[in-house]
């Protein structure tokens, strides 16, 4: 922005705001308190706290969640942006409750991981091959140990700001001065495998190809974490270029972007193809166990048991609860949808750049405390 911010208007409006929220949230107080003697930090993760104490949801229902003082909220969060069409959906709650009448978790290959690949293959554009995984931060990992089996490469390029979950070997540069590792306990002799570059900066990445024997360039194609920031022209692009000359692959972090954007994600919003993609949140249409990562079949057949008889030859992947019947038929459920309604797409994004707009114009109208970002339903403020 051109104008700096209002510090103290920031602050005045904030201690306002506070205050009210004191007033109405007697019980959510107490319960902090007794989560703090007994949580770390008082939260089960802590990005979910927030000051004074976080609100305590009991429930939600469309657009709307209610804390246990009473109080309703317009939900702008949706489960960490797992939530497209709201909380509570009947036509995921119908498909797992007829999947949960079958049995919870099997153990077994089951039809209903089978059908959603093949959903996931028809919808994701270039997901030739599929496997499901537990989290964002799952698919992650097994998609960058993936990438360095079939590159026989060991440095990975990633963007600063960008959020890849807490595996070690991506959890660095994500906030600022994106020196280095954010957290304690990540060894100095895995990190220095990751090479962070500013988001929008070709130059940079072109410089680390040179310099690295790169295996794979991750990048979500908006920053979502770190801002929902949106690629310049030609970035996206310029990347796929860079890793094709250079010999390293193209992966897609698309958790956030996935589904969100439009039903084939950013690599359909864009026009780019990502050699791999890693999906989550919206992917596991509100259950738990949302994690998957796919792309070309030259690539993900390094999984193949099959073919790769010895395990040493082949990259690992596995899990208890991967392909779990419950979160396939909300994942189904929920991709289908989306993608047999695209005008859904169309319409959501329209009154997202609409309310980017006014929400700017009510931040110049208190003296320039704020402005948004985004792309699509991806709003940051």
């Amino acid at each position: 922005m051109s104008t700096p911010v209002d510090e103290e208007a920031l602050k005045r409006i904030s201690a306002e705001l506070e205050k009210i929220y004191i007033e109405r949230t007697r019980r959510s107080r107490e319960l902090f308190e007794r989560a703090y003697r007994i949580l770390p930090g008082g939260v089960t993760y802590t990005v979910r706290f927030m000051k004074p104490y976080p609100p305590y949801i009991e429930r939600a229902d469309g657009t709307r969640v209610w804390d246990i003082d009473g109080n309703e909220y317009i939900d702008f969060w949706m489960g960490h942006g797992t939530h497209i069409i709201g909380h509570r959906p009947r036509l995921v709650i119908d498909a797992v409750l007829e999947a949960m009448g079958k049995g919870t978790h099997l153990g077994f290959e089951n039809p209903y991981a089978v059908e959603y690949a093949e959903l996931l293959s028809r919808v994701v554009p270039g997901l030739e091959m599929v496997r499901f995984a537990n989290s964002g931060t799952e698919a992650n990992m097994y998609v960058l140990r993936l990438a360095r089996a079939y590159t026989k490469r060991k440095y990975v390029i990633k963007i600063e700001g960008g959020w890849h979950g807490g595996f070690d070997l991506l959890h660095v540069a994500v906030t600022p001065p994106f020196t280095g590792p954010e957290s304690a306990g990540l060894l100095e002799e895995i990190t220095r495998q990751t090479i962070a570059v500013p988001f929008n900066d070709l130059d940079a990445v072109e410089q680390a190809l040179k310099k690295h024997e790169v295996a794979a360039i991750i990048v979500e194609p908006v920053l979502g974490a770190g801002g929902c920031i949106e690629p310049l022209e030609g970035y996206l692009k310029g990347l796929r270029d860079l890793s094709y000359r250079y010999g390293s692959l193209l992966i897609f972090d698309e958790v956030i972007t996935g589904f969100r954007l439009a039903p084939g994600g950013a690599q359909e919003y864009f026009g780019v193809r990502a050699d791999l993609v890693v999906l989550g949140k919206i992917v596991g249409g509100g259950f738990a166990g949302a994690g998957a990562f796919g792309g070309k079949a030259e690539i993900m057949e390094l999984l193949d048991h099959i073919k790769y008889k010895d395990p040493r030859s082949r990259s690992f992947h596995g899990g208890t609860f991967v392909g779990n019947p419950i979160s396939m038929a909300a994942g189904h459920a929920m991709v289908r949808h989306l993608s047999q309604n695209r005008s859904l797409y169309e319409r959501a994004n329209s009154m997202w750049n609409s309310f980017r707009r006014k929400v700017d114009r009510v931040c110049e109208e208190h003296g320039n405390i704020c402005w948004t970002t985004g792309a699509g339903t991806m709003v940051g403020i």
